[in-house]
Protein backbone atom coordinates (compact mmCIF):
# COMPACT_ATOMS: atom_id res chain seq x y z
CA UNK A 1 0.00 0.00 0.00
CA UNK A 2 2.86 2.17 1.26
CA UNK A 3 4.72 1.75 -1.81
CA UNK A 4 2.08 2.24 -4.14
CA UNK A 5 0.28 5.46 -2.75
CA UNK A 6 4.79 6.59 -3.07
CA UNK A 7 4.65 5.56 -7.17
CA UNK A 8 1.26 7.64 -7.49
CA UNK A 9 2.93 10.43 -5.74
CA UNK A 10 5.75 10.13 -8.07
CA UNK A 11 3.62 10.63 -11.17
CA UNK A 12 3.28 14.13 -9.95
CA UNK A 13 7.08 14.58 -10.47
CA UNK A 14 6.42 13.49 -13.63
CA UNK A 15 3.43 16.16 -14.96
CA UNK A 16 5.77 18.87 -13.29
CA UNK A 17 8.41 17.84 -15.57
CA UNK A 18 6.07 19.01 -18.31
CA UNK A 19 5.67 22.45 -16.53
CA UNK A 20 8.51 24.49 -18.56
CA UNK A 21 7.53 23.12 -21.87
CA UNK A 22 4.17 23.59 -21.84
CA UNK A 23 4.21 27.12 -19.79
CA UNK A 24 6.45 28.26 -22.78
CA UNK A 25 3.93 26.84 -25.32
CA UNK A 26 1.18 28.84 -23.65
CA UNK A 27 2.75 32.14 -25.03
CA UNK A 28 3.24 35.52 -23.02
CA UNK A 29 -0.13 35.08 -20.89
CA UNK A 30 1.10 36.89 -17.51
CA UNK A 31 1.82 34.45 -14.34
CA UNK A 32 -1.31 34.91 -12.24
CA UNK A 33 -3.63 34.80 -15.10
CA UNK A 34 -2.46 31.48 -16.25
CA UNK A 35 -2.56 30.50 -12.41
CA UNK A 36 -6.39 31.55 -12.39
CA UNK A 37 -6.83 29.89 -15.56
CA UNK A 38 -5.07 27.14 -15.01
CA UNK A 39 -6.33 25.90 -11.24
CA UNK A 40 -9.67 26.29 -12.74
CA UNK A 41 -9.22 23.97 -14.89
CA UNK A 42 -7.72 21.75 -12.47
CA UNK A 43 -10.36 22.37 -10.43
CA UNK A 44 -12.91 20.76 -13.14
CA UNK A 45 -12.66 16.78 -12.36
CA UNK A 46 -13.19 17.48 -9.18
CA UNK A 47 -16.54 19.50 -9.46
CA UNK A 48 -17.95 17.18 -12.56
CA UNK A 49 -17.40 14.49 -10.00
CA UNK A 50 -19.38 16.47 -7.02
CA UNK A 51 -22.06 16.54 -10.08
CA UNK A 52 -22.43 12.77 -10.75
CA UNK A 53 -21.39 11.94 -6.80
CA UNK A 54 -23.46 14.64 -4.66
CA UNK A 55 -22.24 12.87 -1.50
CA UNK A 56 -18.45 13.50 -2.25
CA UNK A 57 -19.00 17.49 -1.75
CA UNK A 58 -18.74 16.92 2.34
CA UNK A 59 -15.45 16.16 1.57
CA UNK A 60 -15.24 19.92 1.41
CA UNK A 61 -16.83 20.43 4.85
CA UNK A 62 -12.93 20.36 6.71
CA UNK A 63 -11.60 22.61 9.80
CA UNK A 64 -10.34 25.89 9.14
CA UNK A 65 -6.57 24.41 9.83
CA UNK A 66 -7.11 22.23 6.72
CA UNK A 67 -8.05 24.52 4.50
CA UNK A 68 -5.59 27.26 5.34
CA UNK A 69 -2.99 24.45 4.76
CA UNK A 70 -4.49 24.02 1.19
CA UNK A 71 -4.91 27.13 0.35
CA UNK A 72 -1.42 28.32 1.60
CA UNK A 73 0.15 25.69 0.19
CA UNK A 74 -0.88 25.94 -3.59
CA UNK A 75 -1.82 29.87 -3.74
CA UNK A 76 1.01 30.65 -1.06
CA UNK A 77 3.82 28.59 -3.15
CA UNK A 78 2.54 30.22 -6.42
CA UNK A 79 2.16 34.22 -5.44
CA UNK A 80 5.94 34.15 -3.57
CA UNK A 81 7.65 31.81 -6.56
CA UNK A 82 6.05 34.56 -9.00
CA UNK A 83 7.10 37.71 -6.36
CA UNK A 84 10.58 35.94 -6.30
CA UNK A 85 10.85 35.67 -10.01
CA UNK A 86 10.26 39.76 -10.41
CA UNK A 87 12.04 40.77 -7.79
CA UNK A 88 15.33 38.53 -8.36
CA UNK A 89 17.28 36.74 -11.19
CA UNK A 90 15.25 33.60 -12.01
CA UNK A 91 18.74 31.49 -12.06
CA UNK A 92 19.41 32.33 -7.97
CA UNK A 93 15.53 33.11 -7.19
CA UNK A 94 15.05 29.19 -8.99
CA UNK A 95 17.84 27.40 -6.93
CA UNK A 96 16.40 28.57 -3.45
CA UNK A 97 12.82 27.96 -4.21
CA UNK A 98 14.12 24.52 -5.25
CA UNK A 99 15.27 23.42 -1.66
CA UNK A 100 11.80 22.19 -0.92
CA UNK A 101 12.34 18.85 -1.89
CA UNK A 102 15.37 18.95 0.72
CA UNK A 103 13.11 20.65 3.80
CA UNK A 104 11.01 17.97 2.88
CA UNK A 105 13.33 14.87 3.36
CA UNK A 106 14.87 16.90 6.40
CA UNK A 107 11.68 17.77 8.22
CA UNK A 108 10.05 14.59 7.78
CA UNK A 109 11.85 13.50 10.97
CA UNK A 110 9.34 15.75 12.91
CA UNK A 111 6.52 13.76 11.77
CA UNK A 112 4.89 10.88 13.74
CA UNK A 113 6.10 7.34 12.80
CA UNK A 114 8.82 8.21 10.62
CA UNK A 115 12.84 7.81 11.14
CA UNK A 116 15.38 10.01 8.86
CA UNK A 117 18.13 8.04 7.87
CA UNK A 118 21.26 8.89 6.55
CA UNK A 119 21.03 7.82 2.97
CA UNK A 120 17.84 10.21 2.86
CA UNK A 121 19.83 13.37 3.36
CA UNK A 122 22.78 12.21 1.06
CA UNK A 123 20.31 11.33 -1.22
CA UNK A 124 18.39 15.07 -1.31
CA UNK A 125 21.47 16.82 -1.39
CA UNK A 126 23.01 15.08 -4.02
CA UNK A 127 19.49 15.87 -6.51
CA UNK A 128 19.96 19.35 -4.73
CA UNK A 129 23.75 19.54 -6.76
CA UNK A 130 22.18 17.83 -9.49
CA UNK A 131 19.82 20.43 -9.64
CA UNK A 132 22.59 23.32 -9.29
CA UNK A 133 24.40 22.05 -12.34
CA UNK A 134 21.21 22.31 -14.55
CA UNK A 135 19.79 25.54 -13.29
CA UNK A 136 23.34 27.32 -12.49
CA UNK A 137 24.56 26.38 -16.00
CA UNK A 138 26.17 29.90 -16.78
CA UNK A 139 27.01 30.75 -13.08
CA UNK A 140 25.70 32.51 -10.04
CA UNK A 141 26.08 35.72 -8.35
CA UNK A 142 23.82 36.51 -5.71
CA UNK A 143 23.05 40.34 -5.03
CA UNK A 144 21.99 42.08 -2.12
CA UNK A 145 19.94 43.99 -4.63
CA UNK A 146 17.86 41.68 -4.51
CA UNK A 147 17.26 40.37 -0.89
CA UNK A 148 13.34 40.96 -1.49
CA UNK A 149 13.19 38.05 -4.43
CA UNK A 150 15.80 36.01 -2.39
CA UNK A 151 13.61 36.09 0.94
CA UNK A 152 10.44 35.16 -2.00
CA UNK A 153 11.51 31.86 -2.82
CA UNK A 154 13.20 31.38 0.28
CA UNK A 155 9.57 31.42 1.58
CA UNK A 156 8.07 29.92 -1.34
CA UNK A 157 10.73 26.69 -0.47
CA UNK A 158 9.17 26.54 3.15
CA UNK A 159 5.77 27.03 2.32
CA UNK A 160 5.65 24.03 -0.12
CA UNK A 161 7.67 21.63 1.63
CA UNK A 162 5.60 22.66 4.96
CA UNK A 163 2.45 22.40 3.06
CA UNK A 164 3.63 18.72 1.98
CA UNK A 165 4.86 17.89 5.90
CA UNK A 166 1.43 19.12 7.53
CA UNK A 167 -0.82 17.79 5.09
CA UNK A 168 0.35 14.10 6.14
CA UNK A 169 -1.30 14.86 9.66
CA UNK A 170 -4.42 15.41 7.88
CA UNK A 171 -3.97 12.02 6.26
CA UNK A 172 -7.29 11.06 7.06
CA UNK A 173 -8.74 13.88 5.26
CA UNK A 174 -9.99 12.61 1.25
CA UNK A 175 -8.19 14.19 -1.59
CA UNK A 176 -11.27 15.48 -2.61
CA UNK A 177 -10.61 18.54 -0.86
CA UNK A 178 -8.01 19.35 -3.36
CA UNK A 179 -10.91 20.36 -5.95
CA UNK A 180 -11.36 23.00 -3.13
CA UNK A 181 -8.18 24.15 -2.72
CA UNK A 182 -7.49 24.65 -6.80
CA UNK A 183 -10.99 26.80 -6.93
CA UNK A 184 -9.86 29.14 -4.12
CA UNK A 185 -6.60 28.98 -5.52
CA UNK A 186 -7.62 30.15 -9.10
CA UNK A 187 -10.17 33.07 -7.23
CA UNK A 188 -7.38 34.31 -5.23
CA UNK A 189 -4.98 34.83 -8.70
CA UNK A 190 -7.96 36.15 -10.10
CA UNK A 191 -7.89 38.85 -7.73
CA UNK A 192 -4.23 39.00 -7.92
CA UNK A 193 -3.80 39.45 -11.89
CA UNK A 194 -6.91 42.33 -12.29
CA UNK A 195 -5.36 44.07 -9.64
CA UNK A 196 -1.16 43.45 -10.76
CA UNK A 197 -1.53 42.45 -14.38
CA UNK A 198 -2.50 43.38 -18.04
CA UNK A 199 -4.64 40.77 -19.10
CA UNK A 200 -2.84 38.74 -22.43
CA UNK A 201 -4.97 35.99 -24.31
CA UNK A 202 -3.71 32.98 -25.65
CA UNK A 203 -3.57 33.53 -30.12
CA UNK A 204 -3.66 30.12 -31.47
CA UNK A 205 -5.49 26.64 -31.16
CA UNK A 206 -1.94 25.17 -30.16
CA UNK A 207 -1.53 28.38 -26.85
CA UNK A 208 -4.99 27.21 -25.77
CA UNK A 209 -3.95 23.88 -25.47
CA UNK A 210 -0.56 24.07 -24.05
CA UNK A 211 -3.07 26.15 -21.36
CA UNK A 212 -5.62 23.59 -20.96
CA UNK A 213 -2.85 20.74 -20.76
CA UNK A 214 -1.44 23.12 -17.96
CA UNK A 215 -4.69 22.94 -16.24
CA UNK A 216 -5.27 18.86 -16.45
CA UNK A 217 -1.74 17.83 -15.66
CA UNK A 218 0.94 19.87 -13.94
CA UNK A 219 -1.28 22.36 -12.25
CA UNK A 220 -3.80 20.15 -12.09
CA UNK A 221 -3.96 16.82 -11.28
CA UNK A 222 -0.03 17.00 -10.13
CA UNK A 223 -1.42 17.71 -7.03
CA UNK A 224 -4.69 15.55 -6.25
CA UNK A 225 -1.73 12.48 -6.70
CA UNK A 226 1.06 14.69 -4.66
CA UNK A 227 -1.74 14.52 -1.86
CA UNK A 228 -2.37 10.99 -1.53
CA UNK A 229 1.25 10.23 -2.04
CA UNK A 230 2.91 12.21 0.99
CA UNK A 231 -0.78 11.17 3.33
CA UNK A 232 -0.14 7.30 2.29
CA UNK A 233 3.17 6.79 0.83
CA UNK A 234 6.76 7.86 1.46
CA UNK A 235 7.29 11.52 2.12
CA UNK A 236 11.43 10.96 2.06
CA UNK A 237 11.55 9.36 -0.94
CA UNK A 238 9.31 11.78 -2.16
CA UNK A 239 10.89 14.41 -1.49
CA UNK A 240 14.34 13.10 -2.84
CA UNK A 241 12.85 12.04 -5.94
CA UNK A 242 11.50 15.55 -6.44
CA UNK A 243 14.72 16.85 -7.87
CA UNK A 244 13.83 14.57 -10.65
CA UNK A 245 11.34 17.16 -12.30
CA UNK A 246 13.85 19.92 -13.52
CA UNK A 247 16.18 17.31 -14.54
CA UNK A 248 13.21 15.27 -16.70
CA UNK A 249 12.03 18.95 -17.71
CA UNK A 250 15.32 19.71 -19.08
CA UNK A 251 15.24 16.50 -21.10
CA UNK A 252 12.16 17.13 -22.51
CA UNK A 253 13.12 20.58 -23.72
CA UNK A 254 15.85 19.43 -25.31
CA UNK A 255 14.03 16.59 -26.63
CA UNK A 256 11.45 19.09 -28.15
CA UNK A 257 14.73 21.41 -29.47
CA UNK A 258 15.06 23.87 -26.66
CA UNK A 259 18.29 23.32 -25.77
CA UNK A 260 21.70 20.77 -26.19
CA UNK A 261 22.67 17.69 -24.46
CA UNK A 262 26.18 18.12 -22.68
CA UNK A 263 28.11 16.18 -20.33
CA UNK A 264 26.93 18.95 -17.29
CA UNK A 265 23.52 17.14 -18.14
CA UNK A 266 25.16 13.56 -17.87
CA UNK A 267 26.51 14.43 -14.72
CA UNK A 268 23.19 16.19 -13.37
CA UNK A 269 21.27 12.63 -14.16
CA UNK A 270 24.10 10.61 -12.17
CA UNK A 271 23.50 12.65 -9.60
CA UNK A 272 19.98 13.27 -9.61
CA UNK A 273 19.08 9.77 -9.90
CA UNK A 274 21.93 8.21 -8.13
CA UNK A 275 20.23 10.09 -4.98
CA UNK A 276 16.92 8.98 -5.88
CA UNK A 277 17.74 5.20 -5.59
CA UNK A 278 19.87 5.84 -2.80
CA UNK A 279 16.89 7.33 -0.61
CA UNK A 280 14.36 4.48 -1.92
CA UNK A 281 16.80 1.78 -0.54
CA UNK A 282 14.42 0.87 2.06
CA UNK A 283 11.59 0.47 -0.20
CA UNK A 284 13.58 -1.67 -2.85
CA UNK A 285 15.06 -3.52 -0.24
CA UNK A 286 11.62 -3.99 1.31
CA UNK A 287 10.28 -5.39 -1.76
CA UNK A 288 12.34 -7.60 -2.48
CA UNK A 289 12.34 -9.61 1.04
CA UNK A 290 8.95 -9.57 0.76
CA UNK A 291 9.08 -10.98 -2.75
CA UNK A 292 11.77 -13.51 -0.94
Amino acid sequence: MKTRATLIGFTAILMWSFLALMTAASGTMPPFQLSAITFAIGSLPGLILFAVRPERIRALRQSPKVWLTGVGGLFGYHFLYFTALRNAPAVEAGLIAYLWPLLIVVGSALLPGEKLGWHHVVGAIAGLFGTFLIVAKNGIAFDPAYTVGYTAALLCAFTWAAYSLVSRKFEAVSTDVVTGFCLATSILSLFCHLGLETTVWPVSMAQWAAVVGLGLLPVGLAFYVWDYGVKNGDIQILGASSYAAPLLSTLILIIFGFGDLSARIGLSCVLITGGAMLAAKDMVFRKKDVAS
